[in-house]
C-alpha cells in the first residue's frame, strides 16, 4: 500500500468512527492491498468489488440486497464482530477470518469474509512463504501412510517432518500426544507449521495460509466444531500462545476430545491478545466421499460419515451458534485485560442486552469499560467481559464467573461508564468487607 492509500485509509475509519488495534490495522490494510478502495456500508446500486467495512448489522432484506450486491472481488470486514446482530448476515457469507480484541487501542472483534475463497485461492499460488508439513503416527503402527504422505510432499517441494511417536494406545494418537509433539516440533524449526494427519494425501501445495501471514488456521467442521486435524501455526507469539494453552488444557483434561479442547484454547488465546486466525475451507479438510474431494488441497482418508467428528454432545448449544459467527459465546470472554495491581483480585464485566441495542452503543459501552479499567483498574488485577444477548447467556457467564470466584458487575449498553467506574466499585467492596468483619 502506498502512504497516499494508508492515508485514505486512517480517514475512513476516523470519520466512521471505527477503532482498530495494530494487528486488526494491519490485516485490514492487506485487504485492501487484495481487494481495493475500502467502503463505509451502504447497499450498493450495482454489482461492487473492493472492502466494504460494516458498522451497523443489516437484516431481513436490506440482508439479502447487501449479499447480492457482492462478488468474488470484495471482501467484507465487521470490526465489531462480537455483536449478535451480525450472525445472520455472516452465515450468507464465507467466513475468511478474524482478528481478536486489541485491548484498549481495539477492544472488538474483528470478522472478514466474503462470498468464496476463488479470488484468494488464486493469489496464494504465488507465496513465497512456504511452511513445514509436520505429521506422526502411532510407533509399530502401519508406516504406509506417513510413506505416501512423504511422496506426495516431495512433487511440491515442500521441507517436511514425520515421525513414529510413543502412544498410550496403538491404533491412535491422543490430544495431548498431538500437543506435545507440535510443541516439539515449535522449537526444532523455524518455519511455519502446517500439521497434517499421516493418512492425508495432499492433491496441491498447501500455501493459503502462509499467504494470508495469520497466527493460525484451521477448519470448523460444520461450521462450528474446530477440527485439530489440519492446523498451522504462524511463526508468531500469538501462535504460541495459543499452542500451549492447548497442550495444557491436553494434559490437565486427557480424557476430553482434542477439537473441544482446541475451541477453548482459541477462545481463551483470542480473548487476551488479538490471535489473527483464518478459519480454513473445506478443500483444506476434504474427507472420502465429499462432493469437493476431486478439488481437495489435502484430502483426508476418513469417510464423511465417520463418529469422529460432530456433533460433540459435551460441547454447549448456548456456544454453537456463536462458532458459527466466529465469536465468543456467552460463557467465554470476548476480552481480557490485566493491570499491575498487587492484588489477584478478578471482576467480570457482563454486558446484557446486547441483542436488544443498536451495535454502535454496545460498541461504545465496551470501549467505555476497556478506557475506564485502563484509566483506573481500582485494585483489580484483571478484568473478564462477556457479551450476552438473552437472559440465559447472563446465567451462563455468571456461573463461569462464579466458578472463577470472579467479582462479577452487570451492566447495560449505554450506561454511563465513568474513569473512576472500577475505582469506584472497588472502593464499594472494600468498604462492604470492611463493615461484615467488624465486630
Amino acid at each position: 500500500m502506498t502512504d497516499e492509500t494508508h492515508t485514505n485509509l486512517d480517514r475512513l475509519l476516523r470519520s466512521g468512527g471505527i477503532r482498530l488495534g495494530g494487528v486488526q490495522r494491519r490485516r485490514l490494510a492487506w485487504l485492501v492491498s487484495q481487494y481495493g478502495a475500502p467502503t463505509l456500508d451502504g447497499v450498493s446500486e450495482g454489482r461492487r468489488n473492493g472492502v466494504v467495512i460494516l458498522r451497523e448489522p443489516p437484516s431481513g432484506a436490506a440482508a439479502e440486497l447487501f449479499y447480492r450486491s457482492l462478488t468474488p472481488g470484495c471482501a467484507v470486514v465487521i470490526p465489531i464482530s462480537e455483536n449478535p446482530g451480525f450472525d445472520f448476515l455472516k452465515s450468507k457469507l464465507t467466513e475468511f477470518g478474524t482478528v481478536g480484541p486489541c485491548g484498549v487501542d481495539g477492544p472488538h472483534e474483528m470478522w472478514w469474509g466474503g462470498i468464496g475463497w476463488s479470488k484468494l485461492l488464486a493469489a496464494a499460488d504465488s507465496s513465497t512463504v512456504r511452511p513445514r508439513i509436520v505429521s506422526c503416527y502411532p510407533r509399530g503402527g502401519d508406516a504406509t501412510a506417513a510413506f505416501a504422505l512423504r511422496h506426495s510432499l516431495e512433487r511440491f517441494d515442500l521441507a517436511c517432518h514425520i515421525e513414529p511417536i510413543d502412544t498410550q494406545l496403538s491404533d491412535r494418537i491422543l490430544c495431548f500426544e498431538k500437543a506435545e509433539f507440535m510443541m516439539r516440533m515449535w522449537a526444532k524449526y523455524r518455519e511455519p507449521l502446517l500439521f497434517v494427519e499421516a493418512g492425508v494425501a495432499v492433491r496441491e501445495a498447501p500455501l493459503l495460509p502462509s499467504f494470508l501471514g495469520c497466527d493460525v488456521a484451521l477448519h470448523k467442521w460444520n461450521r462450528w466444531e474446530m477440527s485439530a486435524r489440519t492446523l498451522y501455526l504462524g511463526r508468531t507469539k500469538a501462535a504460541e500462545m495459543m499452542l500451549r494453552a492447548w497442550q495444557q488444557l491436553a494434559a490437565s483434561y486427557p480424557a476430553i476430545w482434542e477439537g473441544y479442547l482446541l475451541d477453548q484454547a482459541w477462545s481463551l488465546t483470542s480473548s487476551q491478545t488479538p490471535l489473527d486466525t483464518a478459519w480454513l475451507p473445506r478443500s483444506y479438510h476434504a474427507l472420502k466421499g465429499d462432493l469437493g474431494a476431486m478439488r481437495a488441497t489435502i484430502l483426508h482418508d476418513q469417510q464423511t460419515t465417520t463418529l469422529e467428528l460432530g456433533p460433540d454432545p459435551s460441547f454447549a448449544g448456548i456456544a454453537r451458534a456463536a462458532r458459527r459467527a466466529g465469536r465468543t459465546g456467552a460463557h467465554d470472554a470476548l476480552m481480557v485485560m490485566t493491570s499491575k495491581a498487587g492484588t489477584g483480585t478478578a471482576i467480570a464485566v457482563i454486558l446484557r442486552d446486547v441483542s436488544a441495542c443498536d451495535a454502535s452503543a454496545v460498541a461504545a459501552t465496551v470501549e467505555a469499560v476497556a478506557g475506564a479499567y485502563a484509566a483506573n483498574c481500582g485494585g483489580y488485577g484483571r478484568l473478564e467481559l462477556s457479551l450476552c444477548a438473552w437472559q440465559d447467556d447472563v446465567g451462563a457467564a455468571r456461573e463461569a464467573a462464579a466458578q472463577a470466584r470472579y467479582r462479577i458487575l452487570e451492566i447495560a449498553p449505554g450506561q454511563c461508564i465513568a474513569n473512576d467506574f472500577f475505582a469506584t466499585h472497588g472502593a464499594d467492596e472494600a468498604l462492604m468487607t470492611t463493615r461484615h468483619l467488624l465486630p
